[in-house]
């Protein structure tokens, strides 16, 4: 893997990446990682996994190693079969020298909680956090606190300006947001994301698969900040800012 902006340099071992995507220090951060073909397809047929390749997954290593916290849509967790993150899925010992726990927490955002309690979500790892809105089923809550952490922001939608805010007083202020399209563009609509990761795969894919933001219109500027490459796959960073 190679830097081409902000300065070139490579190939980048494990601490170059590190040091490139290393949060702030000063103050919570959220951070979207989404991946793409060229032609703009956040998946295929149904799953991001077939526009990955062997540097995406370093890099998503990397990023979850330097997480507090996961942010996902329940639907994505269905759809991409999520479960727990493991230490040997990240670099324990650099979260131990950070003053981390082991591994990254998952936290799930869904209102209507139609989540299975006995999948691997809930098992193993860091405890999985849910977050919902007051007008969650009640009974539903009550068996998700039972394998789970639940944060309730928002009375009828999630407030993810809320949700943010309430991870941050849990201790998890190095955000990751996972997705899906959904999610990202709510968390863009509620002015919460700082950056944004993107991978852009080497394929054209056509169809009709979600761009990485889904739903109503929007705009929101971005600023250039970093360049990778890697095989033809190209990891791009954006900030706030932009015209």
């Amino acid at each position: 893997m190679q830097r081409l902006l902000p300065s070139p340099a490579g190939p980048l071992d494990d601490d170059a990446l590190f040091e490139a995507y290393a949060y702030p220090v000063d103050r919570p951060w959220v951070r979207g990682n989404m991946v793409a073909s060229v032609d703009g397809a956040a998946t295929a047929d149904g799953r991001s996994r077939g526009l990955s390749s062997a540097a995406d997954r370093r890099v998503f290593r990397v990023l979850r190693a330097l997480a507090d916290v996961v942010l996902v849509g329940a639907g994505t967790v269905r759809a991409e079969g999520y479960a727990a993150v493991l230490p040997k899925e990240t670099f324990p010992e650099r979260r131990a020298a950070a003053g981390q726990p082991p591994t990254a927490a998952i936290a799930v955002v869904s209102r209507a909680l139609d989540l299975d309690l006995g999948s691997a979500l809930f098992t193993g790892g860091a405890r999985t956090l849910v977050v919902t809105s007051e007008a969650a089923d009640p009974a539903r809550v009550a068996a998700l606190a039972e394998v789970a952490d639940v944060v309730v922001a928002g009375e009828h939608e999630v407030d993810l300006a809320s949700a943010v805010d309430q991870l941050a007083e849990r201790g998890l202020e190095r955000v990751l947001c996972e997705g899906g399209p959904g999610l990202l563009r709510d968390v863009v609509a509620a002015d919460r994301l700082d950056e944004l990761c993107l991978t852009v795969s080497p394929q054209l894919r056509a169809g009709d698969a979600p761009r990485v933001l889904h739903g109503p219109s929007l705009f929101a500027g971005l600023a250039l900040t970093g360049v990778l490459e890697e095989d033809g796959s190209l990891f791009l960073r954006y900030g706030r800012g932009g015209a």
